[in-house]
């Protein structure tokens, strides 16, 4: 569930994202006396003021053209009700494809196991996974998506003058590039890169953000604040779109978060400390119950369908 603290935070930032952008493209006398007057709130000058910080990243990560390895970070002092922080996304490319002539608004609701393919205005790709719930706003200064829950891939059209922004909480995904993968879940925010450079940043800290390049992931598991960083093949980034998800040597309870993408009803664990066996295999996104049924094979673990539907993982 979202918190007000979330939600006040969001509309913070998308207000920033507004007046930086504006300021940049229409630096008018007219908006000063209001400009000033909202930057009066502390709140709203440091956020204006992180996103003058990115502007100056991202300019200087555009000179790089390979891919930077992520740099050492260790936990921090997450607390259970963050377990729903996800990232703020902000697509920075190079080109122009000019400013749209209105104003778009769309909800996309996917609350069946099919994903959908969306073109949106701005010459932009979307593949929204199964489950997932988010809302675009689209206007003549910046492109928002607010990913509530679930998983998207997204090509971005290149805009330089109008940042695209994915927002889902507190925590921070700035991506210098064109295409990614982004998963919010109850348990982990996982971050995979087609190509181009990502910054992920974790809100209330004092550290460098984590760069990834093509073929790289980052998984943020909310509970412990701790990252994990994977190298991928071409075929691994965002490949739930061909209808099946490998895995290698993953913990149970990260699988059982993914998973929850594609079945209705919740998988629970009987004891937490099952979720940490480790499993390799493939998951089939139209059929997900045929790997939960084959857990017993693999793991000294039981599956029991409860009335309401429910699955319920023990110990043997």
């Amino acid at each position: 569930m979202t918190t007000p603290r979330e939600i006040d935070k969001s509309l913070v930032d998308a207000q920033a994202a507004s007046w930086f952008t504006h300021n940049r493209n229409n630096p008018a006398r007219a908006s000063r006396k209001d400009f000033a007057l909202w930057m009066q709130t502390p709140e709203h000058a440091r956020a204006y003021r992180q996103f003058e910080q990115l502007w100056d990243d991202l300019a200087a990560l555009k000179s790089i053209n390979r891919p930077v390895p992520l740099p050492t970070r260790k936990a921090g002092n997450w607390k259970p009700a963050l377990a729903m922080a996800a990232a703020l996304v902000c697509a920075l490319l190079a080109g122009n494809l000019g400013l749209p002539a209105t104003h778009y608004v769309h909800t996309v609701a996917a609350n069946n196991e099919q994903p959908q393919i969306l073109q949106l205005p701005d010459g932009s790709r979307l593949n929204v996974n199964a489950h997932t719930h988010l809302r675009l706003d689209f206007d003549a200064e910046r492109r928002l998506i607010y990913l509530d829950k679930g998983q998207l891939y997204i090509e971005v059209a290149a805009d330089k003058e109008r940042p695209l922004f994915v927002i889902a909480g507190s925590a921070r995904v700035r991506v210098v590039g064109t295409a990614f993968d982004l998963r919010r879940s109850r348990q982990e925010l996982v971050l995979s890169v087609a190509h181009g450079q990502v910054a992920l940043e974790t809100p209330g800290e004092q550290r460098a953000p984590a760069l990834l390049g093509a073929r790289q992931r980052a998984t943020y598991d909310f509970a412990r604040g701790s990252l994990d960083r994977q190298t991928l093949n071409d075929q691994q980034v965002a490949d739930w779109r061909g209808g099946h998800v490998a895995f290698r040597d993953r913990e149970l309870s990260s699988l059982i978060d993914e998973i929850s993408l594609y079945r209705r009803a919740e998988i629970l664990l009987a004891d937490p400390a099952l979720g940490r066996y480790r499993v390799s295999g493939n998951l089939d996104v139209n059929d997900p119950d045929a790997l939960l049924n084959a857990l017993p094979a693999l793991l000294p673990v039981k599956t029991v369908t409860l009335a309401d539907g429910r699955l319920r993982i023990e110990r043997k």
